[in-house]
């Protein structure tokens, strides 16, 4: 074995059925070596949106990260209930709307720094530069890659849904005249909007630099000359349009 050859890579599990032919092979009348029938199969991890299991354990089970998930969606749905549930349960506004602060902000960086950057691989920040001018940074993993379709579809739904729920529920707090509360809904709606805006626009950047790099290699893939020039034109105004 040559020493730049990694050890892990050399170790292949173990085979039932390799072991029992060598045990009938040594021993002619030793009973078969069988498998422990409690044995239980790795999980598998969903390969597109179709695999994916009905129920939430069955979406827990297929994600790659499913404490990420989980996590995603319990400070989000908590900190919706308590809002809802303050008035039956807390009597005391300022206590309950603490409450529902701090779990918003911990919603917020939760998505920003750990749900956004594990489940689909985006990140964003606003970055003020020496001249005191902010602008937006956005990061994105290697396009070869791909996300988990089960993480992907879930962290986009959860973006997208929560801040149409605190919409919903500003709207009833206007109607039925809760005017102390709205301030706390649009807290919310401020957190869960920057998210949604900050991850879309991450997304196209990231889908725009994979577009600026399927064009460009165009020379590597043989498509040189005037061919390249003309696939990496189609390639950049095409993807502009849509994503731009």
């Amino acid at each position: 074995m040559s020493s730049s050859t990694p050890l892990f890579d050399t170790i292949e599990a173990d085979d039932p059925e390799y072991e029992q032919r060598t045990s009938a092979t040594g021993h002619i009348n030793a009973p078969s070596t069988q498998a422990p029938s409690n044995a239980r199969p790795p999980p598998q991890l969903a390969t597109n949106p179709g695999d994916a299991e009905s129920g939430i354990a069955g979406i827990l089970r297929q994600s790659a990260h499913p404490a990420v998930l989980f996590f995603l969606y319990f400070f989000r749905a908590v900190a919706i209930t308590v809002y809802i549930l303050s008035g039956l349960f807390i009597s005391n506004y300022v206590l309950s709307s603490v409450i529902v602060v701090v779990l918003l902000a911990m919603d917020f960086w939760n998505c920003r720094n750990v749900a956004g950057r594990r489940l689909v691989g985006l990140r964003y920040w606003n970055q003020v530069d020496d001249d005191g001018e902010s602008y937006w940074v956005f990061e994105s993993r290697d396009p070869s890659r791909p996300a988990n379709p089960i993480d992907s579809r879930m962290f986009w739904i959860a973006v997208y849904t929560f801040p149409l729920l605190w919409l919903a529920l500003l709207i009833v707090s206007i109607l039925k005249f809760n005017l102390s509360f709205v301030p706390i809904v649009v807290l919310a709606l401020v957190f869960n909007v920057t998210n949604a805006i900050g991850f879309t626009y991450a997304d196209r950047d990231a889908k725009q630099k994979w577009a600026n790099n399927l064009a460009s290699s165009g020379w590597s893939l043989g498509v040189g000359g005037l061919g390249g020039q003309i696939l990496s034109g189609v390639v950049k105004n095409s993807v502009g349009r849509v994503f731009g």
